[in-house]
């Protein structure tokens, strides 16, 4: 049977016509404005997602590129195409040793809400592991533009990490006397080293309850994102490895790209720019 004949065999028997036929195939061929501009998107979705390491579900892709009002059709299209952002772990080591008779600072944090950058400061550590062992990391972060502004890394956790990201913070910022820098209770944190970098820069140290997790939560939430979205799905053969990831991750994407929605969308040093 030939080709028309088997297409009016089959019209014949679906009870249709062959124009009918025809003009279907035409539409299959070439798709129609939304479908065109579905595929544009797609291809739009996928470099973006890329951009963000794979880290963006469709709520901040939809910011990141421009279609703040359309998140669901993002949400279609990335699961069209089997796009789907890392999930997060909860596994968490711990890394505060608190069982000391050092000083425990005053929780100056909760009865305050940060309004300007400067004002409060968060720093804690956590650790990635290497094949070479753990690797130590330290962050200070600005509570109100969520930009991190000094960071150290090392394989041993003692007073001097700590006070090396304190340090680098307070040469990017020179801040006003009365900054308040919280922590946990950690044993590196109420050393008398540490508390002497805060008292020559007039710092008011804040610590954590004990045993409470959601008073640092700000930086909580930066670990989760950084393990989430650079540690967890891989594997670091030595220290520089990692320290060169991390470096690269918070310095040209956290601070520089990420979008965080408590900022409106925007990356931390985009929102300060705006402040001015």
């Amino acid at each position: 049977m030939s080709g028309e004949h088997k297409v009016a065999w089959l019209c014949e028997a679906l009870m249709g016509s062959r124009s009918g036929y025809y003009d279907w195939q035409r539409r299959r061929r070439k798709p129609g404005p939304r479908q065109a501009e579905n595929l544009h998107l797609r291809e739009r979705i996928k470099a973006a997602f890329k951009q963000s390491r794979e880290s963006y579900g469709s709520p901040r892709l939809a910011q990141a590129l421009g279609c703040s009002g359309s998140h669901n059709r993002i949400a279609r299209l990335m699961r069209q195409d089997r796009i789907c952002a890392r999930r997060r772990s909860k596994f968490r080591v711990a890394t505060t040793d608190s069982r000391h008779g050092g000083p425990i600072a005053p929780n100056r944090l909760q009865s305050l809400k940060a309004e300007r950058p400067d004002q409060v400061w968060v720093t804690d550590a956590t650790c990635v592991l290497t094949g070479q062992g753990w690797l130590y990391v330290v962050a200070v972060l600005d509570v109100f533009t969520r930009r991190v502004l000094g960071w150290s890394m090392n394989r041993h956790l003692d007073a001097q990490v700590m006070i090396d990201a304190l340090q680098m913070a307070l040469r990017r910022r020179r801040p006003k006397p009365g900054l308040i820098v919280h922590s946990d209770r950690g044993v590196q944190y109420a050393s008398a080293a540490y508390r002497l970098v805060q008292a020559d820069h007039c710092l008011l140290a804040s610590m954590s309850r004990k045993g409470n997790c959601y008073d640092n939560a700000y930086i909580e939430s930066f670990w989760s994102s950084l393990k989430y979205e650079v540690v967890w799905h891989r594997k670091f053969a030595t220290t520089d490895n990692a320290r060169t990831a991390l470096f690269d991750y918070i310095e040209s994407f956290y601070n520089q790209t990420r979008l965080h929605s408590s900022l409106g969308y925007v990356s931390p040093i985009t929102f300060e720019s705006q402040l001015n």
